[in-house]
């Protein structure tokens, strides 16, 4: 069996050449997007990103073209909008074609400028003396920098402490804030100063990665330090792909050694809900494969079966590895929209009057559950606790982005709440919901965060001490920030590290927002000029990766490194001081760290 493709301007050709004489075979994939059949067979099935192509008899050895289009336009940018997970069911078989070659493909990285110290984030004050010392380690009597020396051992960093190493002196000063740290390198020892147990450990991270980036030989000098933004994180969607612990856990120690605070962790969407939850459980054993025989098919490429769940014991050892590393973790379930599989697991969440043919962007029907059913809100309600109340951050993030243009219009429940609330629009019934939602969970002593969509609608959207997160682009955050909420800034243009690095077609990734090459992680402030007025709302800054071209987990792995590195300096750096030249040197010095890591970098 063979399977071959390549882009063509708007088209998508592919050939199947198979080894056997096959009768009416079925093509099955996915793709980034709905698409057509322009010619080489028939289009019998489509769901979203997954689609059903009837070819006609295969002869052995004789390749079979099958031109695709995707629906409205959208033009395939790279490999990653070529078929995946793609399979023939034939004469009662399942037959697996090869997959085609995936992910990033290594490119050089160009030169760059390399800064007197080399560390990711910036520092705020380095006050250099001159000279280095030679390090291989350090010693102290403290237990205190454990989740250091084991976090060194983790990525092959280490050892941090050993018996013979440069004094490291512990000291504590009330005066400097909650993550602030302040080093003192001389050639005979080492203080670090903090106020804090997460102080201590930022400190000790810079001591750590100095070691390495530095190749041993410590600069002399004074390094006073404290972040920007108390939010600084990393959003993984897992509903889309599933990512095994072990993956998220060593994310998590590249977060920690970029002092990154926040594991964003997306597990619910309209292909999944991933987390064993108990007050809803067929939510999870019926959506966690999907595949041949499956309530949903193997969207973005999931092939004849792909998935998995995360067991409360996942959960819970996820959360104490981000804790020994100063990060929390935010859990998200998604609401109203990107429910797909949440409303085919349970209709009646939706109103089963409704005639209205609302699509969403990524091309699925019926994805918005109706909050004018008392079953949706039984099982929000005990959803949103239960998941609330799992994760000791305190914080939940329900979602609400992309509600489809015509959501709920032919809905006669959704007509009657909106007469019944004095609601008008789309915008107006999504805030309503949001709202109630919100105040359920802050009787429980739960607070919430949501999409920048949130912030919409006549009754002022969510509410309730909310936080947002702008995704689109900085404006809906300035503009979510005025009307008094605090705003995660995400922009899409500048660290979506979904987005693939550049316009060659053999490149890998989304592109609907951007291409995103290393320099364009930082080409931006998230304070705007003319936003200065708002500035106490913005409270971090995030990056994401959306999953839907993600068939492994190695694959993150060259779409975030060395990007991620730009992130990390946006919320942190309270100078905002690196340049494209600074940040492609510093991406230099960190090759050994990421090799130590056995974690592959688009560039080197």
């Amino acid at each position: 069996m063979n399977l071959s493709a390549r882009l063509d301007d708007l088209s998508i050709i592919v050939e199947v050449t198979s080894d056997r004489p096959l009768s009416a075979p079925v093509f099955c994939f996915s793709l980034m997007a709905p698409a057509k059949v322009v010619r080489g067979g028939t289009l019998v099935q489509a769901v979203a990103s997954y689609h059903e192509v009837e070819l006609p008899d295969l002869v052995p050895g004789t390749g079979h073209e099958i031109v695709l289009q995707h629906l409205g336009g959208f033009r395939p940018a790279n490999r990653a909008w070529l078929p995946l997970g793609a399979y023939l069911r034939a004469e009662g078989e399942i037959i697996e074609l090869p997959a085609l070659p995936a992910g990033v493909t290594q490119g050089d990285l160009p030169p760059g400028e390399m800064p007197d110290l080399r560390i990711v984030p910036p520092v705020t004050r380095w006050s250099p003396v001159g000279g280095q010392v030679s390090v291989t380690g350090f010693v102290s009597d403290s237990d205190d920098f454990e989740p250091v020396v084991q976090l060194a051992e983790r990525t092959g960093l280490g050892p941090f402490l050993i018996p013979d190493g440069l004094p490291l002196i512990q000291e504590v000063d009330g005066q400097l804030a909650t993550e602030a740290y302040r080093l003192n390198i001389t050639e005979s020892g080492v203080s670090l100063a903090a106020s804090s147990e997460s102080g201590r450990f930022y400190g000790a991270i810079t001591l750590l990665t100095l070691l390495h980036t530095h190749e041993g030989q410590l600069p002399l000098g004074e390094i006073e330090d404290a972040p920007r933004f108390e939010w600084r994180g990393q959003h993984l969607d897992c509903a889309r792909h599933f990512f095994e612990p072990s993956t998220i856990k060593r994310l998590m120690d590249l977060m920690a050694l970029l002092k990154m605070n926040r594991f964003h962790w997306h597990f619910a969407d309209d292909e999944a809900f991933r987390v064993e939850v108990e007050s809803v459980p067929e939510l999870w054993q019926k959506t966690a494969f999907r595949g041949e025989g499956e309530l949903l098919p193997g969207l973005f490429g999931g092939g004849p079966r792909a998935g998995g769940t995360y067991s409360l014991d996942d959960v819970a050892e996820i959360i104490a590895h981000g804790q020994a590393l100063n990060i929390g973790t935010l859990p998200e379930i998604e609401v109203p929209a990107h429910s797909y599989g949440m409303a085919k697991v349970l209709p009646g969440l939706r109103d089963d009057a409704d005639t209205g043919a609302e699509t969403s962007v990524q091309g699925y029907p019926e994805n918005v559950l109706s909050p004018a059913s008392d079953q949706t809100w039984e099982v929000l309600g005990q959803l949103s606790a239960e998941v609330a109340g799992l994760f000791p951050l305190g914080l939940i993030h329900l979602g609400c982005d992309e509600l489809p243009d015509g959501a709920w219009d032919g809905s006669p429940a959704i007509d009657a709440l909106k007469k019944r609330e004095g609601l008008s629009s789309r915008d107006d019934v999504q805030g309503w919901t949001m709202a109630r939602l919100a105040g359920q969970l802050a009787e429980n002593g739960h607070s919430p965060v949501a999409w920048e969509e949130a912030a919409r609608g006549s009754n002022g959207g969510i509410g309730h001490g909310a936080i947002l997160q702008s995704w689109s682009g900085q404006g809906p955050g300035i503009d979510a920030a005025r009307a008094g909420y605090d705003i995660i800034m995400s922009p899409a243009q500048h660290v979506y590290l979904d987005m693939a690095h550049s316009a060659e077609t053999d490149d890998w990734g989304a592109s609907w927002a951007a291409f995103i090459p290393l320099e364009e992680t930082i080409n931006w402030s998230p304070v705007p000029s003319g936003a200065e007025d708002i500035a106490d709302r913005i409270i971090g800054v995030e990056g994401c990766f959306w999953a839907e071209f993600t068939t492994s987990d190695q694959q993150i792995e060259p779409m975030l490194a060395p990007r991620i590195l730009g992130v990390a300096s946006k919320a942190w750096d309270i100078r905002d001081s690196l340049t494209g030249e600074s940040l492609r040197g510093l991406a230099r010095a960190y090759l050994p760290i990421f090799d130590s890591m056995n974690w592959v970098t688009a560039l080197r």
